[in-house]
């Protein structure tokens, strides 16, 4: 399913800088594929799409890193790790 968000991800980008003519803000796109996401694990029919994401992005000279995590709910983070050994890598970030 990590291919049907980056794909809904990569066609919201576009369709964004095709009315816009400039990139899609990297907070407004996680909101839109979190709200997305969060759509697949209440409706039926469908199958959630158990994946967390980690979206960076860099918008008015500034970064951003943003994880959302199956249910569709996001959080921006300075520094954040997801996976099987997310907790070791958590705190090696935090030793930083």
């Amino acid at each position: 399913m990590s291919e049907v968000a980056c794909a809904h991800s990569s066609k919201l980008a576009q369709q964004y800088y095709l009315v816009y003519q400039v990139p899609i803000p990297t907070a407004q796109l996680v909101r839109r594929v979190a709200s997305v996401m969060q759509e697949y694990t209440q409706s039926g029919g469908v199958c959630p799409f158990g994946v967390s994401l980690l979206v960076c992005g860099w918008n008015e000279g500034q970064p951003y890193l943003f994880q959302s995590d199956p249910s569709g709910a996001y959080l921006a983070w300075k520094a954040t790790a997801v996976g099987k050994n997310y907790v070791n890598g958590k705190t090696s970030l935090e030793k930083r």
